[in-house]
């Protein structure tokens, strides 16, 4: 069995690892542009600020392990054209410019996905970066050595992360977003506003609701964004806007979300046979709404490269969906979410309720306590969990991961009220903050005889 891979980041390193472990005899050809591979990108921040020391921790893999696994690692190598139904690709040696083609029984596309980059007036100017790749870290650092003042466009967890980052090493930061709150598509106001508050303590300029016009500058080099409200001094500019799906090679090939991520089975086996894909180069299915979604994050695609190599040969593990869990920590305030906020759920349609808890995590006769608070998302009819957010100060950000099973599984709020946890003073009260949680749903919207009987008939669904 001939294997192709194309790309190699978290999702292509998953599906090569456990691919050669499984079909040893099979012959793996790895395609990657780059000059490394597994590079944690979500610990940028922490090696800008100087938290990582050694970037050598946030690469988990190399070219040298896949050679010990037997596979053929071709780094600086692009991929310039892929026939799917054909079964052939060519490629281009980037070192020589040697171009080749080659041919697979089974291609595994993990291509990841490339920053959204507008076609602003003055983007060529220098000292304006993104924020991707182990290359641009290290832009990223030794320019910041002689910025003064430096500009984060797009508020979202890598742009939030970056200005801490700057802050603490004694910047001027300034962070841009057309939206009117920081983390808009993770956490709803009773928590960004808070985050918010603690920024512009930390003398974090929050340029929020401006969209970016045009750069400025002089020699080359960039000076000045100018928004729709004003301008504001750059040394650096670090765009942060978001991303989309490096999915060309298959356009027009195989199904895709309009934005050009991939659309593949429960098995990852996109709509050609025999041509696999996950990461970001693919739509998940988020369980909220039961729909594909694309949500770009590194636990996504590791899960998702796994699979493909699980299923290569037979579709043995179906593909479980997501519900987008994920985690940041802000100067002290720990803070983490999983599937809709208030505001997704009512913009996709959703009849929804909410919930605030806010309590002291463990019992006050513990010498030091700290409150936590807590947000639920749930549909009004059937009861069913759809979303949660949490935010304190002590570390309690595994509960996420708890409440996203609870969406996984579609449990109501009266299943949480009820689960079972353990009690213990260390750690929490006799009832868990997560069952206070779900009794706080139950105080805020009643259940009644008919919504009783359709969060009945959600159950009995998921366990027929």
């Amino acid at each position: 069995m001939k294997i192709a891979v194309i790309g190699c980041t978290h999702a292509g390193t998953a599906a090569i690892v456990r691919t050669a472990k499984l079909y040893p005899d099979a012959e793996i050809t790895v395609y990657e542009r780059n000059d490394n591979i597994s590079f944690l990108s979500c610990g940028i921040a922490l090696y800008v600020g100087g938290v990582v020391k050694d970037p050598d921790g946030l690469f988990y893999s190399s070219p040298e392990h896949l050679m010990t696994l037997g596979v053929q690692t071709r780094m600086r190598h692009e991929v310039l054209n892929v026939d799917a139904a054909g079964k052939t690709l060519t490629v281009r040696n980037l070192e020589n410019g040697e171009e080749f083609g080659d041919t697979f029984d089974k291609l595994i596309v993990t291509t990841g996905s490339w920053p959204i980059i507008p076609k602003f007036e003055g983007i060529e100017l220098d000292n304006i970066i993104l924020s991707k790749n182990f290359n641009h870290s290290n832009m990223i650092i030794e320019k910041a050595k002689t910025a003064k003042n430096v500009v984060v466009i797009g508020a979202g967890y890598i742009g939030v992360e970056l200005v801490e980052a700057f802050e603490m090493n004694g910047k001027n930061v300034t962070l841009i977003d057309a939206e009117k709150r920081i983390l808009s598509k993770y956490l709803d106001a009773e928590f960004t506003d808070r985050i918010e508050d603690s920024l512009v303590e930390q003398g974090i300029t929050l340029a929020l609701d401006e969209k970016v016009e045009r750069f400025e500058g002089k020699d080359g080099k960039v000076q000045k964004v100018i928004t729709t409200k004003g301008e504001h001094e750059a040394d650096m500019v670090i765009l942060c806007i978001g991303f989309r799906p490096n999915t060309d090679l298959l356009k027009d090939q195989v199904d895709m979300l309009p934005n050009g991520a991939i659309l593949v089975d429960n098995y990852m086996e996109t709509s050609v046979k025999d041509v696999y894909a996950a990461g970001d180069s693919c739509a998940i299915r988020y369980n909220p709404t039961g729909k594909a979604a694309y949500i770009p994050l590194a636990t996504n695609a590791v899960r998702m490269g796994t699979l493909i190599a699980l299923n290569l040969v037979e579709k043995k593990i179906a593909y479980m969906g997501t519900q987008g869990t994920s985690g940041i920590k802000i100067y002290e305030d720990n803070i983490a979410a999983t599937g809709m906020t208030e505001v997704a759920a009512r913009e996709a349609g959703l009849d929804v309720a909410v919930a605030t808890f806010e309590d002291n995590y463990r019992p006050e006769f513990m010498p030091e306590y700290e409150k936590a608070t807590f947000k639920i998302v749930f549909e009004k009819d059937s009861r069913r969990i759809v979303g949660a957010q949490l935010m304190s100060k002590v570390d309690l950000t595994q509960s996420i991961n708890t409440l996203s099973v609870c969406i996984q599984n579609r449990m109501t709020v009266e299943e949480l009220a009820f689960v079972d946890f353990f009690f213990q003073p260390h750690y929490n009260k006799p009832w868990n903050y997560l069952n206070s949680l779900g009794f706080a749903a139950m105080d805020a919207q009643p259940v009644s005889d008919t919504e009783e009987r359709a969060a009945r008939s959600v159950k009995e669904q998921t366990n027929a």
